[in-house]
């Protein structure tokens, strides 16, 4: 989506003193970049980690509703770094972000994928004892796998669209 709308955002956006400043920072635009990937590969690994426990996939010694509350405070604490980093990366290259439809791709995809983990984190029984692995809890793991890597995806085809 490439309105005129937007782009006059962009265009005042990459203007701004912060989007100058980060522009003309030799390290800052590294460091978030850094900083991103390392939260997107902890989030990834959690993500891994809940789906496939719920798909019944590895190690089964620990219930689906252990490995969720072990790993899902992974997830919801890498969000807000990847927020805060994204941020500062879409300020400092605005229109390389916001007008670029694998970026408002991700975005939709990332709001889906929120919504299916605070769905799968809320079915997990309490108290440890086993998760409903009926075909809704499964069709939401592979949801969210699938979600998961199209962002990642996204996120690349960004840098080259």
């Amino acid at each position: 989506m490439r309105n005129s709308a937007l782009l006059d955002f962009c265009a005042y956006l990459e203007n701004t003193p912060l989007a100058l400043a980060i522009q003309g920072s030799f390290w800052m635009v590294p460091l978030m970049q850094t900083l991103h990937i390392l939260a997107i590969s902890a989030l990834l690994i959690a993500a891994l980690m809940i789906n496939f426990r719920v798909l019944n996939v590895g190690n089964k010694s620990d219930t689906a509703s252990v490995v969720i509350s072990q790993y899902v405070n992974i997830i919801w604490l890498a969000l807000p770094i990847l927020f805060i980093s994204g941020s500062i990366l879409i300020v400092g290259e605005p229109a390389r972000s916001l007008a670029n439809p694998a970026f408002q791709m991700k975005i939709i995809m990332l709001l889906m994928v929120i919504a299916i983990t605070l769905s799968i984190q809320k079915i997990r029984a309490p108290n440890g004892t086993p998760l409903r692995s009926d075909r809704k809890v499964k069709l939401l793991a592979v949801l969210s796998l699938m979600l998961w890597f199209g962002i990642v995806a996204c996120g690349r085809w960004i840098a080259y669209t």
